[in-house]
């Protein structure tokens, strides 16, 4: 298939970008770069061997975006495109709201303009909110967030559930937990702009001496070690799900479905950070804090539907993750270059 995939020099994007060339398909990408750097997409192309053309604008851009199915020939969408942030998007809800559902209606619209039929969405398990038994099942109703970035995951849900229902697209609705690691060659990785908000990408920056240490946020919940535990997956894990869901849409029976991409077992803050100090060959400088206000004290993924239906599971080790980070983070201390 020919793919269009929006936000395809991102993190979680370009390592998607190159698991579809190894599968076979031809790429191409719209990427605003707010959050991402040009360079990624020359690192694609070196390991495949593969031209990717990029569009570089903003999703929000109807005319543009428009403008982009009409001249090229595009077969299905995987849509990353978005603003992923929590804590910024408390202090700046509009924006958020703004570009990540202004982004899928523009998009959405183009579709259905030009009879592209098959979307894969990146979602988040931030849509199952506070309250849902772990682990978290694609069935748990009703769906919620505690920030207005996860609303806009529950709400684009909606929209394209209801589009699909009417229009006859086929929907693939990925709910990821939390992604890690980087690509196997340490040439492409997480590169997050400013202070980190995700916990291994600041451990990253910590071992190669970016940080001064690690705070971890509270150690008194109610878990083996007293810090929280999360779901973690090797991003090219994840990457080998997005393919897997695009290539199961034809197959799907009803228009939308909801897949978790997680490793379905919880690793604590604390096993985590060991087994980086394991990668590194050395002890790392951290402190306890306060809780954080919002943080669960643990979840998972019930991934039974992934690997029943997309014939898809996790295969990589938290030491796997830890070891494909610091190789990338250790070649690339600054993250990948300007320009």
């Amino acid at each position: 298939m020919r793919v269009l995939v929006s936000g395809g020099a991102g993190y979680i994007g370009s390592h998607t970008v190159l698991s579809l060339i190894e599968a076979g398909h031809d790429v191409l990408v719209v990427d605003d770069f707010s959050n991402s750097k040009p360079t990624v997409m020359a690192r694609v192309e070196s390991l495949t061997g593969a031209h990717v053309p990029v569009h570089a604008f903003d999703l929000t851009d109807v005319d543009k975006t428009e403008r982009l199915f009409a001249t090229e020939q595009i077969d299905a969408v995987i849509h990353f495109a978005g603003l992923k942030a929590v804590g910024e998007s408390v202090a700046k809800p509009l924006e958020y709201y703004a570009n990540n559902l202004g982004s899928t209606f523009a998009l959405v619209n183009a579709m259905r303009h030009h009879d592209v039929r098959r979307l894969v969405f990146s979602s988040s398990a931030t849509v199952y909110g506070d309250n849902a038994p772990v682990p978290y099942h694609e069935d748990y109703q009703p769906l919620s967030a505690s920030s207005p970035y996860g609303r806009t995951k529950v709400m684009q849900e909606q929209v394209l559930s209801d589009v699909a229902a009417a229009d006859g697209l086929k929907v693939a609705l990925l709910r990821y937990f939390n992604p890690v690691g980087a690509h196997r060659s340490g040439t492409m990785g997480e590169d997050p702009q400013g202070i980190p908000n995700n916990l291994m990408p600041f451990i990253a920056q910590v071992a190669v001496g970016r940080r001064e240490k690690l705070a971890i946020f509270g150690d008194d919940y109610p878990t083996a070690d007293g810090t929280c535990e999360r779901d973690y997956i090797h991003v090219e894990d994840l990457a080998a799900g997005h393919v897997a869901a695009l290539e199961h849409l034809d197959a799907m029976t009803e228009p939308v479905r909801a897949f978790n991409l997680g490793g379905g077992t919880g690793t604590s803050v604390l096993e985590l950070f060991r087994a980086f100090e394991r990668a590194v060959g050395h002890e790392l400088p951290y402190e306890i804090a306060g809780r954080r206000a919002g943080d669960l004290p643990a979840y998972w993924a019930d991934t039974a539907r992934a690997a029943e239906e997309l014939g898809w599971r996790a295969t990589r080790t938290i030491d796997d993750m830890c070891a494909d980070t610091w190789r990338w983070q250790s070649a690339n201390p600054q993250g990948y270059p300007e320009g």
